[in-house]
């Protein structure tokens, strides 16, 4: 075995510091994601615009998930931020697979009654209907209560937790997941009832 002589770490002079470049603060980041949040949910949902609505529901689809990620994925469950990037992952997911989608969802229905009823899905819930569902649900920021999108948003994620719990083989992790989903929407929704978001 040989042996190294010890060194001493390199400490970063002000000259390192100065020489990065990128990376933007993380508080200001956070910041900006809240304002944007707040002005597309507070500022659409005060117009009941049609046309607004539509814009919301296509933001994703527009702009690109990722770009909605990068600016929203980090904030709490508890954030109009947080909500939003919740909401519009659910999309992507609901469109993404709508058929297993669709499977999950029926396979809870019936032990989900009451959150099948909230959720507001036609029935018999096929892919279509679906879709529809969490379109309309997207299309509430702007139209409806906020607290009623998040209510029904997380009484969605509850049936397909309860149906994935349900099916052959379900994986705990899958099943957790869409049950801690179900569980920050629903307690979001609670705080916009009892002091607003944001």
């Amino acid at each position: 075995m040989t042996s190294r002589p010890h060194h001493r770490p390199m400490t970063p002079g002000s000259r390192l510091f100065e020489s990065l470049v990128g990376g933007s603060d993380p508080a200001q980041v956070s910041e900006a994601a809240e304002r944007a949040a707040t002005l597309l949910v507070r500022g659409a949902s005060r117009t009941g615009d049609a046309e607004i609505a539509e814009r919301l529901l296509h933001l994703a689809d527009t702009e690109g998930i990722e770009a909605i990620a990068e600016v929203w994925a980090g904030s709490p469950a508890d954030s109009l931020a947080g909500c939003l990037w919740r909401l519009y992952l659910l999309r992507q997911w609901v469109y993404a697979d709508p058929l297993a989608v669709a499977r999950e969802f029926e396979a809870g229905r019936a032990r989900a009654q009451v959150a099948r009823v909230v959720a507001g899905v036609a029935d018999p819930p096929g892919p279509d209907e679906l879709k529809a569902m969490v379109d309309q649900v997207l299309r509430g920021i702007a139209e409806g209560d906020f607290a009623d999108v998040l209510f029904r948003a997380a009484a969605f994620a509850r049936v397909v937790a309860t149906g994935r719990a349900g099916l052959p083989d379900p994986t705990g992790p899958e099943v957790q997941r869409m049950l801690t989903l179900a569980e920050q929407l629903e307690s979001a929704a609670h705080l916009e009832l009892r002091h607003g978001l944001g």
